[in-house]
């Protein structure tokens, strides 16, 4: 896994050999079995990860129903950013949906990256701004679409998801019970 590692890193092209050498000698890689819970309703965020392998997926309990509200796979960042900066209780859960391989990080490690390779520091802060925009733009085009163009969406987008992830939890996800999504999926096949 720590090939995989320094093969994303490589793509970013704005560090060393070296550089890059570092932040996967200190990485913290950790396997994971699926079900395991990374985070809780109400535990304060100390770590962040990034998936290598796996699916990790956040949800809330409302009414004592499981909401799923995002997924995150190969190469993406998971973080509880307002628990884990703010020091606050997190509102979700985050959990393993499928066996997992994680970097695992925490203040102490970025800040001791963020000194021996000092323009990390700014990677980071680009790269937290990328993701800030991502989820701006996803969260404007749920609000604002229906539940079949949010299907459609995820199908152009995370195409997999579909085959991993259970219609419950895609259902939910989308904002809609089983059977909507039962009956958009219908319609779509009908329609080709």
């Amino acid at each position: 896994m720590h090939d995989v590692l320094r093969n994303f890193i490589k793509e970013f092209g704005m560090l060393t050999d070296e550089e890059v050498n570092i932040i996967v000698d200190n990485a913290n890689i950790k396997s994971y079995k699926k079900g395991t819970l990374l985070l809780r309703e109400g535990q304060v965020a100390k770590e962040c990860y990034f998936v290598l392998k796996g699916l990790v997926r956040e949800y809330y309990i409302v009414d004592g129903e499981e909401k799923s509200t995002n997924f995150f796979t190969e190469m993406e960042p998971v973080n509880s950013f307002t628990s884990h900066t703010e020091g606050k209780p997190s509102r979700h859960f985050l959990v393993c949906s499928e066996d997992c391989t994680l970097t695992v990080g925490n203040d102490s490690l970025e800040q001791e990256m963020c000194r021996r390779i000092p323009r990390l520091e700014a990677i980071i802060r680009q790269e937290v701004e990328n993701n800030t925009g991502k989820m701006q733009d996803h969260m404007a085009n749920f609000i604002t679409s229906s539940p079949e163009e949010r299907y459609t969406q995820l199908m152009n987008e995370k195409p997999e998801l579909l085959n991993r992830v259970p219609q419950h939890q895609i259902a939910s996800y989308l904002g809609i019970k089983p059977e909507s999504l039962s009956r958009i999926r219908k319609r779509m096949l009908t329609a080709k």
